[in-house]
């Protein structure tokens, strides 16, 4: 694909992420592309996978079920503020999506990382073993702010990866974080969205990294992201305080098993992995 095709569909993409509650139909996304509504359609599918309706479907649904369990904002207030003005049809369509009510998505488990209820060795539960992991060289887009908000970036990496053919010389998918949220203010949060790298040159407009690779502790945290957060607090307050071991002064690092565009979010399987000295 022309390099003009990547720039358009990497900003509807970001427009999408940042404007959730706006109008984003076809005709309005096929306007911020600059293209007409017939062929942009054909675009955004070859090079993202997805229709646009179905990508506005996804994050807007994701970014309410980050808000559902890390805030205690209304159910109304969330589904106006992800585009769903009209409540009976936004508890419809997250039923569908996420296989419970957005109340009751949110009682189940209620995975906020600071709750009350919540003491040290007392987080929710999730296998944890420990593991040689090879060195990995990254390439990867860079992400700033709201560790929740990566996805953002990996739909832009996605989007360059198969309009450039790169996907036969990469490996797994993940992220790696280089700060931690508890004493980092939220926007200078920095992190990378991206994938293993086995080709030669650094793709352009994408960065290179290393991941040293050695002892590591890996949990297995299955289910939708808006758990991650707390599976973390499960890993440090319950795994390692009884662990014996001691973290490398490295970042951690996710890989993603499955793909969340066509695994249902309680199927989705994520590898939380620590560096150990």
């Amino acid at each position: 694909m022309a390099t003009s095709y990547e720039d358009r569909v990497l900003r509807v993409l970001a427009y999408i992420h940042d404007n959730p509650a706006k109008d984003l139909s076809l005709d309005a996304l096929a306007d911020v592309a600059a293209m007409s509504r017939f062929h942009w359609h054909r675009v955004f599918r070859a090079i993202t996978g997805e229709t646009c309706a179905q990508a506005v479907r996804r994050v807007r649904l994701h970014r309410a079920a980050n808000w559902l369990v890390q805030s205690n904002r209304p159910v109304a207030e969330i589904a106006t503020d992800v585009g769903y003005p009209n409540l009976k049809s936004f508890r419809r369509t997250f039923s569908e999506a996420y296989g419970s009510s957005p109340a009751a998505f949110r009682k189940a488990g209620q995975f906020l990382p600071a709750h009350p209820r919540f003491k040290i060795g007392d987080y929710p539960m999730h296998p944890v073993v420990t593991r040689t992991d090879p060195p990995r060289r990254v390439i990867a887009l860079p992400h700033k702010g709201d560790y929740t908000r990566i996805g953002k970036s990996f739909e832009a990496f996605g989007a360059l990866c198969e309009s450039r053919q790169l996907w036969p010389q990469l490996g797994p998918v993940l992220a790696v974080f280089l700060d931690s949220p508890e004493d980092t203010p939220e926007d200078q949060l920095r992190s990378f969205a991206g994938a293993e790298f086995f080709g030669d040159e650094t793709p352009k407009g994408m960065e290179s990294l290393e991941i040293p690779g050695g002892k590591t502790a890996v949990l297995t945290y299955k289910g939708p992201y808006s758990g991650i957060r707390a599976a973390y607090l499960s890993l440090f307050g319950n795994w390692l305080p009884t662990s014996g071991e001691e973290p490398a002064d490295q970042p951690c690092y996710e890989i993603y098993l499955n793909d969340p565009r066509v695994t249902a979010p309680e199927d989705l399987l994520t590898e939380i992995c620590l560096p150990l000295k």
